[in-house]
């Protein structure tokens, strides 16, 4: 499975767990590091960085990024391998 492929089954999976959410890719050439995917849902926000397994590359600055959002609100790098374990702790940062 290639990454893109994860990703795209990582958001469908979002939108059934987190019904009505907006979900949006961003730009990593617009800011370098800035993780893959935005979820907006009620009066939560996440950020998530896909990678396809645990010892996947990372890119300058995306440890930053996932650090600082998830000090704002809720931020994980995601990979089938924890996928399990980052959407219980998302679900749980979204019920408080």
């Amino acid at each position: 499975m290639t990454e893109a492929a994860y990703q795209g089954r990582l958001i469908k999976k979002l939108k059934r767990i987190f019904p009505g959410c907006v979900i949006m890719k961003n730009d990593s050439s617009y800011i370098q590091g800035i993780p893959d995917l935005t979820l907006l849902w009620y009066r939560h926000w996440a950020t998530l960085e896909v990678k396809l397994d645990e010892n996947a590359s990372r890119q300058p600055n995306q440890e930053y990024y996932v650090t600082q959002m998830n000090d704002m609100s809720f931020s994980a790098f995601i990979c089938p391998a924890n996928e399990g374990e980052v959407l219980v702790a998302l679900q749980e940062a979204f019920a408080s």
